[in-house]
Formats: structure tokens, sequence, C-alpha cells
């Protein structure tokens, strides 16, 4: 234990100065113990001794040494614990700063400089970087937060927006009434030949078109013609003519590369690049949310569901897809399109589901649409016409007599083209000129691209003893003032 090693006297041999341990007070006093305990001074001051007797004043000198030792224990006590703090702070610095230097290492591209990473903000710089760590029950993976500025950059001049205008008619107490109207959409232009810069888009954003019009990211705007379409895979591909753009222009646009869908995975990064609400190119950024969603092409949540669906898979992804998103594109964070958005899809029951259509099952159909022969929309006062009335072929008439999808003939002119054709009522016309026909609207899409005189093949199912018999039969167009 400790000592004392400060004796408990008092000197009175010194009439001039008192002394303590050796200290003189200097202030002439001698201190004197009496007989009944107290001590005084030859200043005539008196001082009560509480502890009794003299026999007792080491009592004082034994708690001293107590307290002495507590204090003692107690700054050791905290000394250590501080110690121990201050090491294991050191430690944890260290590690911290190791990892961060491995994961700066591993981050920072080959021209940067060593140390960019601290110096562009820490934490912070390092998960902009994309290489935030997660800790998991199985180790620490490295979840990836990307800047995708370059990526946009890179993409953005390939894609463009639709517009159309066209023609919207209704029927009110039996008097048909029509109006002008106008709906925007997006597309990406994919190729081009020698006359032509070719755009894929989705065939909703291109129906019954009376006028197209494509918008470039300087903000120019072309006339475009409809090309190729494949309504059951909501698929069209329109054209422009190279005559139609601006030199400065084609130094800015691109053609896009399209990528490989088929290696996808859940979670991998995407980015939307569209023409949201018509209000021009916008991004949007996600991750793939799932694959491989089967969904009827016809959007049921419209309640269309007297019509046959076909059953299609498509991407699904959080990264929002709104209504004039339909045709852009769907990129990885290498820049390469691996599908087609489409709002259609889904509509506006969800929230945080969008589609788009896989680019590995759409690309060999914009192949063979790039090679179709671009249409001319003709003049209204210039359209040939049939010379039928007909009504399209429900599903509930497919399901009950088993009549083949079309439109249903219900009267003919005489001495149009189709009564010379021969076509009679019951006829179900499939198709024009090789492409199908499963409306009147569409029937009535395609005629406006062919001028009075114009001799087309149509398509039709004729009823015999037999079934419907599938017969193709060449009709002369007549001009607009007779009866349709």
């Amino acid at each position: 234990m400790y000592e004392n090693n400060y004796p408990n006297s008092y000197n009175h041999d010194a009439p001039s100065s008192d002394s303590v341990n050796g200290y003189s007070q200097g202030s002439g006093d001698a201190y004197q113990y009496g007989s009944s305990g107290t001590y005084y001074s030859t200043g005539g001051s008196q001082y009560q001794n509480h502890t009794g007797g003299q026999g007792k004043k080491n009592k004082g000198g034994t708690g001293k040494k107590v307290a002495i030792a507590v204090c003692c224990g107690l700054f050791f006590g905290v000394f250590a614990g501080v110690g121990f703090q201050a090491v294991d702070s050191a430690s944890d610095y260290l590690k911290t700063k190791t990892e961060k230097e491995q994961i700066s290492q591993q981050a920072l591209p080959e021209n940067s400089p060593e140390g960019a990473l601290e110096d562009a903000g820490g934490e912070q710089a390092q998960a902009q970087a994309g290489i935030p760590e997660v800790e998991t029950g199985n180790g620490t993976v490295h979840a990836t937060v990307t800047d995708v500025t370059e990526v946009v950059k890179a993409v953005m001049p390939s894609v463009v927006s639709v517009n159309n205008r066209y023609v919207e008619r209704m029927t009110f107490f039996g008097q048909e009434y029509s109006q002008e109207v106008g709906g925007s959409g997006s597309g990406i232009i994919v190729g081009k030949n020698d006359t032509e810069l070719l755009i894929v888009t989705n065939y909703h954003v291109v129906e019954s078109a009376e006028e197209l019009t494509v918008q470039f990211t300087d903000g120019s705007q072309v006339q475009a013609q409809a090309k190729g379409q494949d309504m059951e895979k909501d698929l069209a591909v329109i054209a422009v003519q190279l005559s139609d753009i601006d030199a400065s222009t084609m130094g800015r646009i691109a053609i896009a590369k399209l990528g490989n869908s088929d290696e996808l995975t859940v979670g991998e990064p995407v980015v939307a690049i569209g023409n949201a609400l018509g209000y021009g190119q916008s991004v949007t950024a996600g991750v793939v949310s799932a694959l491989d969603r089967a969904i009827a092409a016809t959007d049921v949540s419209q309640g269309n569901q007297n019509e046959d669906m076909e059953i299609n898979t498509f991407i699904q992804t959080d990264a929002a897809i709104n209504p004039g998103n339909s045709g852009g594109a769907l990129i990885n964070i290498r820049g390469e399109v691996i599908g087609i958005n489409s709002n259609k899809i889904g509509g506006s029951t969800v929230e945080g589901m969008g589609y788009a259509i896989p680019i590995s099952d759409a690309k060999p159909i914009i192949e063979d649409l790039k090679t179709k022969q671009t249409k001319i929309r003709i003049a209204e006062e210039d359209r040939g016409i049939l010379g039928i009335t007909g009504v399209d072929v429900t599903a509930d008439t497919i399901q009950l007599y088993g009549f083949p999808k079309g439109v249903f003939v219900s009267s003919v002119t005489e001495g149009t083209g189709a009564h010379k054709a021969g076509i009679i009522r019951g006829d179900i016309i499939t198709g024009i000129n090789g492409e199908e026909v499963v409306s009147m609207a569409e029937l009535k899409g395609e005629l406006s691209y062919y001028a009075a005189g114009t001799v087309v093949e149509l398509t039709i199912m004729q009823g015999s003893a037999a079934g419907f018999q599938e017969k193709t039969v060449e009709v002369t167009l007549g001009r607009s003032e007779s009866v349709q």
C-alpha cells in the first residue's frame, strides 16, 4: 500500500514563525497542545481537537492514505479505459482506411489519379462510383449504384419522338361523327438504307395515322411514312426520307445498338428513354423486376374480353413507363437496347410495373418489317374504295360458328370493284396485299395507302358446303364518290 512520508509533528521551538513539517508560516504564532485536546497559538487563538486526545491524532493520517489510494485507483481505471478505447478506435480506423484503399483501387478507371474517390467526398463518392458494400449472412457483396449520364448521352441521339395525327370516328344515335385528334409516342432508330432512315416503334403508336411526324433530339421535325407493322406483336417500322433530314441533324443522330435480352438477369440496372407524356425525351431508371412475364397482347384492363388474345412474354421493370414512352428504348448499362417499352401493357391500374418487348423476340420481326415497301398515305379525296360494307367478326361468332377472324362482308355495292371481283355477302376479308386485317378500321387504314384505280389483292374466306375456303381475288379500287 501507499506510505505517508509526511510526519504529523509541530515545531514548538520557533517563537518567531509557525512551522509545520518544516515549512515556515511567518505569522509569529507557535501552536501548543493543551491537556484537554485543545491547542492554541501564542497569539491567543484556540482550536478544538475533535478527535479526542493526542493518542488518536494518527487517525487522520490513515484516512488520508485511504483517500489517496482510492483516487489513484480511480485515475488508473479512467486512464486504462481511455487507453483501451484509443487502441480500439485506432484499429477500426486503420481497418476502414485499408478497405477504402482496396475499393478505390478496384473502382478507379485506368486514367484516374489514385485517391480520387476520397478527394471527391469519401463515402458519397464511393457510392457514386457504384461499389458500396452490403453485409449479408454469406459475407460481403458489392451492390451497384450506377451513374447513367454517359450511357444516356450515348443512346439519346438514337431515340425519337413520334407524333400521330388521326381521325377518330364515333357513332351517336345512328349518326357517325369524326374529329381529328393527336397522340404521341417514341421510336428507336434501327437502321437506314439508300433513301430512308428506319425507326421501330409500337404498332399502337402509329395505328390509324393520317399523318406521322418524327422529332429528333435537336428539336427538328420531319414527316414519316409507315413501312411495315405487326399488330399481334405491337410492332411497327416507319421510315423518314433522308432527303428530308438536314445535314446538321444527320450529324447529331445515331443508330441504336441492339443487345441480347436473353442474357438479362433479375435485378440488373436498366434505363428507359422516351417521349413521356409528349413533353419530349426524358429518362427513368430502375432494375429488371422480372423476366418472361406472360401477358395477353390485348389490354385486358380495358375489358376487351370478347377478343381473341395472344399471350406474349415481356420484360418487367420498375423504371417508370408512362404514356408517350411506348416505342422507346429500354437499355442496359452498356447502352444496348434490350427492350421496346410499351405503356399499353398494364396501363394505369398498376404502379411501379412497366413492361417492354424483349429485343431478342423483336429482332426477327423488325428485320422483316424493314424490308417492306414504304407506304405513303394518299389524300382522302384521292383514296380508292372497295365498294362494300363490313363489320368485325367478334370472338363470340368465332367461338359459336367457327368463323375466321377478319371483316365480315355484310353488303356489296353493284358495279364496284368488289362486285366485279366476285365478292359476295358473307365473305370474310382477312388480308390485303399480304397484310393481315382483323377489323374494318384496320382495313380502312390499309386502303388509305392506295389511290383510286389501283389494283389490290384481297385474301378472303368464302363459305362452302365443306366450310370456309381461302381464296385470293384482285380488286380495282373505285373512287370515293361511290357508295362504300
